[in-house]
């Protein structure tokens, strides 16, 4: 999973705001914390930071099901040995390769911006360590999930069987074109920022489903699109927000 922060343009006194938010978890953490208890407090910094940014959803706010899901899922397990005091932390972490584990925030809103159902069956672009794909299966029935990083992929496919998440099937390979084996998919998730919207990922997905994907300039500020296919084949497009996620990279 790659790194991103949303972004906005409001006032200095609430960016500063957030700034002292982002890392409140670690200035009130103390060692007798059990890991539950940090991930209580996780989800409590992510709604703040909703109030102060927005949901960055169509629902207006962020959906209970998404966070009580977060709230379930062993962040610290996704993260290096040396990161681990740092895991319930609403920022990026770095996890090897280059590559990070996303913003907490980030996370619930892209989950939640992809209307997860329980019949659901998704495609992630970008596993990274596995975190994202582990949130995601509890709220939908299957998800298949690919990284072009062969050395993160497979240290993702271990982590994840041995906690327990047999719903979730990973491969090594280019994202970008896709998992049509397993497609059409009620939705997809897109997890590092390309130009343009892929066709083969367009064509993987279900009418009526929901694409989310950052669209822009590699290490530039992109927009967060949600893409969804109508039930006669047309797509439509809006940008959510801006966010800053690392380039999707492939043969493409």
């Amino acid at each position: 999973m790659f790194s991103a922060i949303a972004s906005r343009l409001v006032p200095r006194a609430v960016l500063l705001l957030l700034a002292s938010s982002l890392f409140a978890v670690s200035s009130y953490a103390g060692a007798e914390d059990s890991p539950a208890m940090l991930r209580h407090k996780m989800v409590e910094q992510i709604v703040a930071i909703a109030r102060v940014l927005g949901s960055g959803t169509d629902a207006g706010s962020l959906d209970p099901r998404v966070l009580a899901t977060m709230e379930t899922v062993p962040r610290h397990e996704f993260v290096p040995a040396a990161q681990k005091s740092h895991a319930y932390e609403d920022r990026p972490l770095p996890i090897g390769h280059g590559q990070t584990i996303s913003q907490p925030y980030m996370v619930a809103v892209m989950t939640q911006l992809m209307n997860p159902k329980p019949d659901h069956v998704v495609l992630e672009i970008g596993t990274g360590s596995g975190y994202q794909a582990a949130v995601l299966a509890g709220l939908v029935r299957s998800v298949y999930s690919i990284e072009i990083v062969d050395a993160l992929a497979r240290q993702a496919a271990e982590r994840l069987a041995r906690l327990g998440y047999g719903n979730v099937t990973t491969k090594s390979g280019d994202g970008y074109y896709g998992w049509p084996e397993h497609g059409s998919y009620d939705s997809i998730m897109v997890t590092a920022a390309s130009s343009h919207i892929p066709p083969p990922l367009l064509r993987q997905l279900k009418p009526g489903g929901r694409m989310v994907i950052p669209v822009g300039a590699p290490f530039m500020t992109q927009q967060l699109m949600l893409v969804e296919k109508k039930a006669d084949g047309s797509v439509t497009t809006r940008q959510m927000m801006a966010v800053n996620f690392v380039p999707l990279t492939g043969s493409h």
